[in-house]
């Protein structure tokens, strides 16, 4: 099954929490904290196979989760980083954020991509000491990992795109001049899927050549097949445009050639102006009447014109020359080239982890905030320092302010995940 676009969710891991821990040994009196730092969280990386060549295994399974780091330990050890999740996918796979549509990644070298990056390890309580407060008795979570719903879209890597419509010779085309073995026969959609085929010209001369399955009219706008894979000619450098000149099937080579060029602009506008060859196939059954027509028609249009019958390779080896000539006066193949996201905009992802709320039931004031389970974990609220330190979280997070907001007085209660205490001015 060609699967060539899906969606997922990927999820960093988490950095441990640094730990509490004070140094114990005989003879050795006020040993002091030595609670180690968490470990890092496992990014989740890319990396390009060149064995796949389509992303069904993504079908059936959506959500990926990098490891969480460990924790620290005592004797200031810390907690260990955690493995990064290394995600296989096709050469020329973009990854695509699917909030803001902005392109993370472009798997098409063989350089690891981290798209979503670990959260970093929370401080042990060995450094929150100071010659006034010897005995911390808290420490700092880890922070989370970053999270991302993510579409992965595979744009072939080709250097030159067959398009035309259904049986007009795209796949005989490529079968007679690389190696690929795409399946042939006299109706319509016989391609159901993309082939690659690696075109040798001489000694370390060849290029890569694609068969996108046929387009039709109305293709832009999601009818037919070509809907589903003109995203595989926007790499190409240059287009092969293969027509019908015989008008075996009673079609009209001129129209076909005009309709998939508007299907080309509706799809995008960047397409529309990639450069084309145009190649009139089929010659062997069409008049001279007709070739000659067509012709004129196409060299008027500014394109240059290619006489070819690849059944019986008539024309075929002219035209690779031509080609691989052409492709030597253009730019290499398209990288899409990431958008990472701002400072600014980390930091209002980060705050939606961070927010909170508040609810009254029965006269009890019920908080709700991820993030403060962590600091929970951390903190030991029967120490004074310790619980100094939570205040200032709920402060500087502005559960404080909503509380006081929502008329909170002195002496009510509030519950943070089963945490309750009285509420002081």
């Amino acid at each position: 099954m060609f699967v060539d676009k899906v969606k997922i969710s990927i999820r960093a891991g988490n950095g441990g929490n640094g730990a509490v821990s004070f140094h114990r040994e005989k003879y050795v009196a006020a040993g002091g904290p030595d609670g180690g730092d968490g470990g890092k969280g496992g990014d989740v990386v890319f990396v390009m196979d060149e064995g796949m060549s389509t992303l069904v295994d993504f079908r059936y399974k959506r959500k990926y989760v990098a490891e969480n780091g460990e924790n620290g330990g005592a004797r200031n050890c810390s907690g260990k980083g955690a493995t990064n999740l290394v995600i296989k996918v096709p050469k020329g796979t973009l990854v695509k954020d699917v909030e803001s549509g902005r392109i993370l990644a472009d798997i098409s070298t063989k350089e690891p991509v981290i798209v979503a990056r670990g959260g970093k390890g929370g401080a042990g309580n060995q450094h929150f000491a100071t010659a006034t407060r010897q005995i911390p008795r808290f420490a700092k979570p880890g922070k989370q990992g970053e999270e991302y719903e993510v579409t992965l879209e595979l744009k072939l890597l080709a250097d030159v795109g067959l398009v035309g419509f259904p049986n007009v010779g795209k796949s005989t085309l490529i079968s007679v001049v690389s190696a690929a073995k795409p399946v042939i026969a006299n109706y319509h959609f016989t391609t159901l899927t993309p082939v690659l085929g690696v075109v040798k010209i001489g000694e370390g001369k060849s290029f890569v050549m694609a068969d996108i399955p046929g387009l039709i009219e109305g293709a832009s706008e999601g009818i037919g097949l070509g809907h589903d894979f003109l995203r595989h000619v926007e790499r190409c450098r240059l287009l092969l445009h293969v027509v019908d000149v015989s008008g075996i099937e009673g079609r009209n080579p001129i129209e076909d050639f005009e309709a998939i060029n508007n299907e080309l602009v509706s799809f995008s506008e960047e397409l529309s102006t990639r450069p084309q060859l145009v190649v009139a196939n089929k010659c062997d059954m069409a008049t001279e009447e007709q070739i000659t027509e067509f012709k004129q028609y196409i060299e008027q249009k500014g394109y240059q014109f290619f006489e070819i019958s690849a059944a019986t390779t008539q024309g075929t080896h002219d035209l690779v020359q031509k080609v691989y000539a052409e492709l030597q006066k253009l730019p290499p193949i398209k990288y899409f080239e990431p958008q990472p996201f701002t400072e600014q905009e980390i930091a209002e992802r980060e705050s939606k982890f961070n927010s909170f709320e508040v609810k009254v039931e029965n006269g009890i004031y019920y908080v709700e905030a991820p993030f403060l389970e962590s600091v929970l974990m951390t903190a030991n609220m029967e120490d004074y320092e310790s619980l100094q330190y939570f205040q200032r979280v709920l402060r500087s997070s502005g559960i404080i302010d909503k509380l006081e907001e929502m008329g909170i007085n002195e002496g009510d209660i509030v519950n943070i995940y089963d945490f309750e205490f009285d509420y002081i001015r």
